[in-house]
């Protein structure tokens, strides 16, 4: 099982890079607000990064999933007609809490249902 979430977190990561870089124009990502599209996108990636990487910490998911997403503004500031934004990284760390929260409650219940069932 692990591989497969390893793969989807792959998949996933690769897709919001390219989307978040693109010069293209996709009507989707366009017409919607911009700050729910990041804050989606990096709950979805703890909570992807969580079930593939079960052993590293909450703080080394926390460090990595915000150096990528600055990696992204860094990029932005070089594309034309995107731009750096603090904001970007503000709503990727909500995304982050709320899978943090997610994740743990999943957690707890996958936990008390596997102890129910001993």
């Amino acid at each position: 099982m692990d591989k497969i979430f390893k793969t989807m977190f792959y998949i996933c990561l690769g897709s919001i890079e390219y989307l978040a870089t693109t010069t293209r124009e996709i009507k989707v990502i366009e017409h919607t607000w911009d700050k729910a599209n990041h804050f989606i996108a990096f709950m979805t990636l703890y909570i992807l990064l969580s079930l593939a990487y079960k052993h590293l910490s909450v703080w080394m998911k926390i460090i990595l999933l915000l150096a990528f997403g600055m990696q992204i503004e860094i990029v932005q500031s070089f594309i034309p007609a995107r731009e750096f934004s603090l904001l970007d990284v503000v709503a990727d760390s909500i995304g982050i809490a709320i899978g943090i929260v997610v994740y743990s409650l999943y957690e707890k219940y996958r936990r008390s249902v596997t102890k129910a069932s001993s």
